[in-house]
């Protein structure tokens, strides 16, 4: 980096996201322009600017955050179980969930058989098991709101 902060492994860099400098983070990425410290405070109701200073060092320590004219940016994208789509991060499982239910509804709808059969019934037992993990990845991620 040009500002002489070294980055750190992809493991240690990953180990800062926790707790406020998360939450920097995440704003930083939801972020359509650079924040400042004062603004990075507002949004997140921190008690004074010198706690977001404190984790805006740490996330620029990693190598996340860069500086430029005074605000802050995302320097380096970490997203484990998200994907960045505009501003929005959305879990990866939502997708896997969403193909797993329209198999679901396929199985369910078209490729109903006349008899009821233990092929067909294990086959729409499975995609349902599918639906149900899928299902509580996503709402854990959600919840959790890690990368």
């Amino acid at each position: 980096m040009s500002s002489g902060v070294r980055d750190l492994p992809e493991d240690e860099s990953s180990d800062v996201l926790k707790g406020t400098a998360l939450d920097i983070y995440r704003l930083l990425l939801r972020s359509r322009k650079s924040l400042g410290i004062r603004e990075i405070q507002r949004a997140l109701k921190l008690s004074s600017p010198s706690v977001a200073q404190y984790h805006i060092s740490k996330l620029e320590h990693a190598g996340l955050l860069k500086k430029e004219a005074g605000n802050y940016t995302v320097d380096k994208l970490i997203l484990e179980n998200c994907v960045k789509i505009s501003r929005f991060l959305i879990p990866r499982y939502l997708f896997y969930l969403s193909f797993a239910i329209t198999i679901l509804l396929i199985e369910l709808t078209v490729l109903r058989p006349l008899v009821f059969n233990g092929e067909y019934f294990f086959y729409v037992s499975v995609t349902a098991l599918s639906v149900l993990v899928f299902l509580y990845e996503t709402i854990k991620v959600w919840r959790k709101g890690s990368l």
